[in-house]
């Protein structure tokens, strides 16, 4: 059900303002990973089963990218949409794939290098470049499975363009939309949240968490779920509380249940936009996960050279600080 807009133009226009998709989210964004994707494509070679999650992941960003200007135009019309029906379904769908293939690459990610770290000595961390494509290939189909219903969504009000206010047919596709909002978000969490905490405990157990380089590798991961927490958790949270606010007030009269939604849905515009935010963020990520890739990336844009790539001999004796690296 949708739920009907009230609100004045001048109304609107705040809304669109709080809602608003900054510049520097695309510029940092368009920027930061079409360079990944550059550097990826032409200079790392050859490629390990790590770097085709690296590149996938970059490719769930950059398609974010491309459909963010629409979304800006969008909030500072003050939530008027002008480009049809089949374009807001176009641009939503963009949106959702990349939310739920952003998470889902993270979480690949994530158990990839913990499979290095806790048991480095299982097959699977010999996987070849061919089979992870297939893995990869597996992951966009799953959450092309998740978010293709958004193509289908269609709004009685042509001007609004919003995937969780929007009369569907059958209903039962909200239901679905609903389900897979949350789970490409939490199951990923779980999994980040698992690998992560057991590689501390691993780490620690064989007492390495004292040394610089694990020093640095640990907060590598810290950071890597701070900002897979902060950029995806506050948007789910909001969008529950909309939907138990809603159900809560669902016999009452329209005008009520837009007052008990008001502010809610001013504080999901706001969290809606960390989650375009860690399109920007992901390719700080990058450029911190590996020496590899920072030496390619300054020497691209013309920088000095950090320290170069370790010793054989020093990876040897850091295997667990080297594995973490490969983010």
């Amino acid at each position: 059900m949708r739920v009907k807009d009230t609100r004045g133009p001048m109304e609107q226009q705040e809304q669109g303002t709080k809602g608003h998709v900054g510049p520097a989210e695309f510029i940092f964004g368009f920027l930061g990973n079409g360079l990944a994707l550059w550097i990826f494509c032409f200079h790392i070679k050859p490629w390990k089963s790590s770097t085709v999650l690296l590149f996938n992941l970059a490719m769930a960003d950059f398609l974010l990218n491309v459909a963010l200007p629409l979304r800006a135009s969008y909030y500072i019309a003050g939530i008027n949409w002008m480009f049809g029906n089949a374009l807001c379904n176009i641009c939503l769908f963009m949106l959702a794939l990349n939310r739920s293939g952003s998470a889902f690459f993270l979480m690949a990610i994530a158990a990839d290098r913990y499979m290095r770290v806790v048991h480095p000595h299982h097959r699977i961390n010999s996987l070849s470049v061919s089979k992870a494509l297939l893995g990869a290939l597996g992951l966009w189909l799953l959450a092309i499975s998740m978010t293709a219903h958004v193509l289908t969504l269609k709004s009685s009000n042509s001007t609004y363009c919003e995937s969780f206010m929007s009369d569907t047919l059958p209903q039962n596709d909200m239901t679905w939309h609903k389900f897979a909002f949350l789970f490409s978000f939490y199951m990923p969490l779980c999994v980040i949240l698992y690998c992560t905490v057991h590689i501390i405990i691993h780490l620690r157990g064989r007492q390495l968490a004292q040394h610089a380089k694990i020093k640095k590798a640990l907060f590598f991961i810290s950071v890597v779920v701070l900002v897979f927490t902060v950029c995806f958790l506050p948007s789910n949270i909001t969008q529950l509380l909309i939907w138990i606010k809603k159900n809560s007030v669902a016999k009452k009269d329209s005008a009520t249940i837009c007052s008990a939604l008001e502010d809610l849905t001013t504080t999901f515009y706001i969290t809606i936009c960390l989650t375009y935010l860690n399109s920007a963020l992901d390719p700080v990520v990058y450029y911190f996960s590996s020496p590899v890739f920072k030496n390619i990336c300054r020497k691209a844009l013309h920088l000095s050279q950090t320290d170069a790539v370790e010793s054989t001999e020093k990876k040897t004796r850091e295997t667990g600080s080297h594995s973490l690296s490969q983010l």
